[in-house]
């Protein structure tokens, strides 16, 4: 009988027990969250104080908004060429300048005695080639005395010659005679070949050396150009017409070269510079379209230089009106630019509202078809552009979403439309 009741004991371990008990909680808490939870998270709504909004697939084009600013079209900057002191301020900043328009002098002591040694310098040189050359035409000048004294001789001596040689045919003169007249004849003309000769080598000789002097002399008269020029340079001229924005430069400040002095914007036009997050970098290009309102119109701008260096995060690109830009912009003024990225393409789209703000985007009430309920469901949200987002999950086209502010639902599952 004792081992019988030990039976019947066993029939309910304490692991059953825990099993049923458990089983029992979670039946407790399915009917909790479908009871009790359920009506808890329904809040009702009233239908005008909301906005619904229909799913569609159809083009998108993404935008990013981008900050730009107002430049002039061009800009030249004005620099010291040479170092100096500034002497003289022609014009202020701020004045219109026409192109050649003097700006400011420096004063460069070092150029100055440069250019007075190189100048004494070719002096000296220049008075060196004149010598030489009046030397060169004097020596010519006795060269052809020395030429007609050989000549003259050799006229002389050949008629003595040739009379000799008739008068010694009759024995008239001994051959001894004869042949002393001959050998004079004789060395005569190769005196004269020989100084032809040697006039020649020494007038190569001298030209040669005219040369080389007036070479130098070129090479100087060059030089001092560049220097006269390097002292031209101290006056700062315009190189265009236009605004000079800015003049950096006191009396008697000293400046070294290469230092920038200011700068003048050309008043043709402007061009906008924008910053763009280098997340962008891979999809901008030149040719890339952007359109920001002024004064209650939309105008067009065009992307036309991007400047690759990132720094803190950012890349710039200059952007150029399309059609000339409004009437009224002037320099320095800041643009909200709707930016295109990439080619039109087909896509889900949900019209942009308040709930973004809430969900970040990854939750959204859809509302049934009977337009009464709006229930909470997950989404996933891709690009974007001022109407409308991308929808990537959750969502097709013809779903009605609530689009407006969600601020005033709570974390609510369930909204009853009234």
């Amino acid at each position: 009988m004792g081992m019988d009741r030990k039976i019947e004991k066993k029939k309910w371990p304490p692991k059953k027990i825990a099993s049923l008990a458990a089983v029992g909680l979670f039946v407790i808490l399915v009917l909790y969250v479908f009871l009790f939870r359920l009506n808890k998270s329904t809040l009702n709504v009233k239908t005008e104080r909301i906005t619904i909004s229909t799913v569609t697939r159809g083009p998108f084009q993404e935008f990013i908004p981008i900050m730009g600013n107002v430049l002039p079209i061009n800009t030249f900057f004005l620099n010291a060429v040479e170092g100096g002191r500034v002497e003289e301020i022609y014009l202020e900043a701020g004045t219109i300048v026409k192109e050649g328009d003097g700006i400011l002098k420096l004063a460069n002591t070092n150029l100055l005695l440069d250019i007075m040694w190189r100048e004494a310098e070719l002096f000296q040189q220049s008075n060196n080639l004149r010598n030489t050359r009046l030397s060169m035409e004097q020596y010519r000048l006795r060269l052809n005395q020395d030429l007609a004294e050989i000549n003259n001789q050799l006229q002389q001596q050949k008629r003595t010659y040739e009379r000799y040689e008739e008068l010694v045919k009759d024995n008239l003169i001994s051959k001894h005679e004869y042949e002393l007249a001959k050998d004079q004849y004789e060395y005569l003309i190769k005196k004269k070949e020989l100084t032809i000769d040697s006039q020649r080598n020494d007038i190569e000789f001298r030209l040669s050396q005219i040369d080389a002097l007036e070479s130098s002399l070129q090479r100087m008269q060059d030089n001092l150009g560049i220097v006269k020029q390097k002292q031209e340079n101290l006056t700062i001229k315009a190189p265009v017409s236009g605004h000079l924005t800015a003049l950096n430069a006191e009396i008697g400040q000293s400046k070294s070269p290469g230092q920038p002095l200011g700068q003048i914007d050309v008043l043709e036009g402007f061009k906008v510079r924008a910053a763009i997050d280098e997340h962008y970098i891979a999809r901008i290009e030149t040719g890339r379209t952007g359109e920001f309102d002024f004064a209650g119109n939309s105008y067009g701008l065009l992307v036309k230089k991007i400047y690759p260096e990132v720094i803190d995060g950012r890349f710039e690109v200059d952007m150029e009106f399309v059609g000339g830009g409004p009437e009224g912009i002037t320099r320095g003024q800041t643009l909200h630019i709707r930016l295109e990225l990439g080619d039109i393409s087909e896509a889900i789209l949900l019209p942009r509202g308040g709930f973004y703000q809430t969900t970040g985007g990854n939750w959204a009430y859809v509302v049934d078809e009977s337009e009464n309920v709006a229930t909470k469901i997950k989404i996933r949200l891709g690009r974007q552009n001022p109407q409308v987002f991308e929808v990537l999950e959750g969502l097709g086209p013809g779903d009605r979403i609530i689009t407006s502010s969600y601020e005033s639902f709570g974390n609510m599952d369930r909204l009853v439309l009234k």
